[in-house]
Parts: structure tokens; sequence; C-alpha cells
């Protein structure tokens, strides 16, 4: 009997039924030995990988002596712009590891300059493709017979190419179009050495970079190696399609669409999926013109980020605007599923007292949740640390600091942060990268936004939906009772009493601190 879990479209090209599929034999197997091989992906040698790091410094190293040589002293940000491009070509030419980092950086519209942002932003899907000679072979090897025998059509010009795969529009034998994931056929090599020059490095710059001691390198490494490793096999792809697919059908989210795997057609290094269409991010205008209400949009796609986090304990781990569009009927659909983030049970409730107490201004609950988050060693003095970040006074209004007072304000922080011992854990990493990026897509879609309002708006939901279970697993029935943006505001250096904030007055802001950083020669936002 085919069954079909999850939020897919209500028209699909094939029935879903996980029992049936032939591609899931021996996936839990899969996914255990792929988390058991990391440990020796990740181990420092002796001796770093001599031709990696060769290469990057002769292309990175390249690109700013050009720049510096032909395009410093040009106007800002014209200067910016051409460093950037300068930059991006050099990411593409260095492999995965470097455009998943670009790919990172295109998702920080508001924390980093305009022209960084918009030039790394073709490394979500416009890396220039592989040949379609080598697409074939790869098709062809995976399924063990011509290309012929399984696609009508196979168009050669590929839809998207990033990092590890491209995307190819195709029409199968028995009539669906659908959708071609193909994998780099070098890009297993390239990013296991690229993670071998990783590890060499990563334990040298803890504590030598404040910035990269508290983002704690070896566990960026680690994390990378366990995302893009899975990312590798497109069958645990396809295995996390079916889970973030079943999270939204039991949380009732109707907004979001998962696209469906094919029943047979997922090996390795090929994944075959329907095909959906809809309207990128960049095209808000005329998603409204088509009547679609962008801001829902936005409230739908953080609400089913945050309940997957809290509830569930899975999510999205990749979110940037190559991997989501918005359909004609305003839904959203997701996209390019090789990055989840998972928490285990008490990693999980730790990240929802975390969130509860965001909400409810409880700040000594805020930093123990951060604490068993691991964000935070076991023994550490929170009341201590408070004290020392000053969250007992009220908050700096920072567009009122000079640029060497905000410098000597965030080496002070950082300075007590890394005394105690602060860490960001793996998957706190993932949400903070998804946040990143729907920040920058609160520009595109709802820039007006009252963000006060939207946070009460995200409050009352989960309160109605979810509360009774929220206030059971964390032990307090009266905890999740009342909103208090008192810290949100403080986090963005405003008053108890400021009532309304967009987002397009929160970029002001930032662009206020990033010119007088830009200035005192401190460090960029």
């Amino acid at each position: 009997m085919t069954y079909e879990p999850g939020s897919f479209s209500e028209a699909g090209p094939w029935l879903v039924d996980p029992e049936r599929m032939s591609w899931r034999v021996g996936i839990a197997e899969l996914r255990a030995d792929t988390l058991a091989s990391l440990p020796e992906m990740v181990r420092a040698r002796g001796i770093p990988p001599l031709d990696r790091f060769a290469g990057a410094g002769f292309r990175l190293g390249g690109a700013l002596v050009l720049w510096a040589a032909l395009e410093r002293k040009r106007e800002q940000p014209e200067a910016r712009a051409a460093l950037s491009r300068r930059l991006r070509k050099a990411f593409e030419r260095l492999g995965p590891a470097y455009i998943k980092l670009g790919q990172i950086v295109s998702s920080g519209r508001g924390l980093f300059p305009d022209e960084v942002v918009e030039e790394f932003a073709t490394l979500r899907d416009r890396v220039p493709p592989e040949s379609f000679a080598a697409v074939r072979a790869v098709v062809e090897q995976d399924f063990g017979r011509p290309l012929e025998e399984v696609f009508e059509r196979f168009d050669e010009q590929s839809l998207a190419a990033a990092s590890i795969a491209q995307v190819h529009s195709a029409r199968l034998r028995s009539g669906e179009e659908v959708v071609v994931k193909v994998q780099r056929p070098q890009v297993a090599k390239l990013v296991r050495s690229d993670l071998r020059a990783m590890a060499w490095i990563a334990p040298f710059l803890v504590g030598r970079i404040p910035v990269a001691a508290l983002a704690n390198p070896p566990a960026l490494v680690e994390l990378f190696a366990e995302t893009i490793s899975e990312e590798l096999d497109f069958r645990l792809e396809a295995e996390n399609m079916l889970d973030i697919a079943r999270l939204l059908q039991d949380a009732g989210q109707t907004k979001l669409v998962v696209p469906r795997p094919h029943p047979e057609l997922v090996t390795r290094r090929v994944l075959v999926m329907e095909r959906l269409e809809g309207y990128t991010l960049a095209q808000a205008a005329e998603m409204r013109a088509a009547g679609i209400d962008t801001e829902a949009v936005l409230r739908a796609l953080l609400i089913s980020f945050l309940e997957g986090a809290m509830i569930y304990g899975v999510f999205h781990g990749d979110l940037h605007a190559g991997n989501l569009f918005v359909l004609p009927d305003g839904r959203v659909a997701l996209l390019d599923f090789g990055m989840t983030g998972r928490m285990n049970p008490k990693q999980r409730q730790a990240f929802m007292r975390l969130m509860v107490t965001g909400f409810t201004n409880d700040i000594p609950g805020h930093l123990a949740a951060f604490r068993d988050l691991g964000a935070l060693p076991e023994d550490a003095d929170l009341e201590e640390l408070s004290r020392a970040l000053k969250l007992d006074r009220p908050p700096v209004d920072p567009t009122q600091l000079t640029g060497q007072e905000l410098v000597s304000e965030i080496q002070d922080v950082l300075k007590h942060l890394l005394a105690h011992g602060a860490r960001l854990p793996k998957h706190l990493m993932l949400y903070v990268k998804d946040l990143i990026f729907i920040d920058g897509a609160i520009g595109d879609l709802a820039p007006d936004v009252d963000l006060f309002a939207e946070v009460g708006r995200i409050f009352a939901y989960f309160s109605s939906t979810h509360g009774e279970r929220i206030a059971r697993e964390i032990g307090d029935d009266a905890q999740f009772a009342k909103l208090d943006l008192t810290g949100f505001k403080a986090s963005l250096g405003l008053r108890g009493d400021v009532e309304t904030l967009t987002h397009r007055e929160l970029l002001r802001r930032r662009e206020i601190v990033r010119k007088r950083l830009e200035d005192a020669g401190g460090p960029r936002l």
C-alpha cells in the first residue's frame, strides 16, 4: 500500500512509499558508517597537504596582489567590488570548501558589505558547470545503462551549478518532468584534500585569532566534514527529504513543500526528483504583483525552521537563496537537503530553553541554555559572565559610539567570552548560519515589517500550538506565558521603551556601525 508522508505537492508524478524505495535499503547503516568515518577524515596529520596549501596561497594571494596593484586606489565601493570579484573567482577555482564558505558569506546581507554579498551570491548556483560528457559519464556509471534508456529528454545545459553538484532538467521515459542532480566527478577527492588541510591548520588558530577562537576552528572543521560527507551521498540527501517532509506534516505545516525523490532513481552520485517551479527571492516585486503575501512567506519559513529545531530536533541546515523558491500559490519549496541540522533530545530541549528564555527575557536561563547546548563549559560561572558582559545594565546604543569605542566594546566582549571558555557547538553554528540567511531574506520579502510585532506573532504561534509541550519539557508552566522583548531589544542596542523597528531601519543602524568600524580600522561586520 502506497502512502505519502510529509509535505508534498498535491498532484505529484509518483506516490511516495518509503518501504518500497530500493535506494533506502540499509540507509540507517549508511548514515552510521558515514558518521563513524569522520574522525579519520579530520585527523590532524604531521605533514599538511602541501598541494592544497600551495594552490590556495597562489589563488588567494594572486587575487590580493593584482587587486592591490590595479584597483586598490579606486573610489569606494568600486575598489571593494573589484576585490570581491577577484576573490569570488579564486574561490571558484579552489573548489567545494571555498565555494561553501562563499555561500555563507553571500547569505550575510547587512553583516558584510553589499559588494561582497552580491558578488558571492553567484556561488550559490552559478559556478562554472561540468561538461555534459562528464555528466553523462556519472549518470551512466551509477545507473549502469545508457542515458537514453532512462530519459526521453535530458537537457545538456544545467539549470544551476554549485560546489558539489549541478542540476539538469529532464523527462523520464515514463513521461514525468524531473530535475536530475549530478555530483561533480572529482568533488570527493577535493573534499578529502581540503579536509586534511583544514584539520592541519585548525588547532593553530585556537586562541590566536579571537573571533576564530570563539567559533572553535576544530569544531568548524568537524562540522564541515559532517555535513559535506553526507552531501557526497545523495541517498542520504533523499532520506533527509523524507525526514523533513514528515516533520512538516506532523507539525501541520502546509506552507512548505518538499520535492519527491524518485522511488528508484537515486544513487550515491545521482538524485532524480520531481520538478517544481516558482519565484526566486530576488523576485519579490513580481510575487507581490501576482498577489503573493511575501510577509506570510517569510513567516512560514521562519516558523517551520524554528519548529524543526525546537520541537523535532531536525532542520534544513543550508538555507540560502539558491535552495528555495516560492510557488505561484505562495508556498515555499525547499531544495537541496544535503545538509541538515540534527540534535539529540538533550540538545533539542536546551535549544528550546534557549528560545523560550530569549522570548521572556530570562537572562540567567538564557545563559544556562547556552551552557547546556555546549557553548559554555559545564562549570562556567554564569553570574560572573553576566556581569562581565554587562547584561545587568542598560544597553549601549552602538550607533552612538565612535569607531574606536566600538572596537573597544567588541574586543571587551570577545575577551570575556573567551575567558569563560565560550565556543560555538556544531549544531548551533548551522542554526546561526541559517539565521544569517533569514535575516537577509527579510530585506527581500518584508523590509518594512515591524520586527517586534513579528516576534510577537511567532511567540503567539508557539504558545498556542506547542505551549503545553514546551511548558512540560522545560519544566515551568508559567515560563512561556508572557512575551518580554527587553533582552531582544538590548541585543540590538535599543532601550526597552522602543516600540517598533523595521528591518530597513535595522540595516541603516548596521551600516552606521560598519562604516565607523571601517574608518577606525576595526573588524568588519
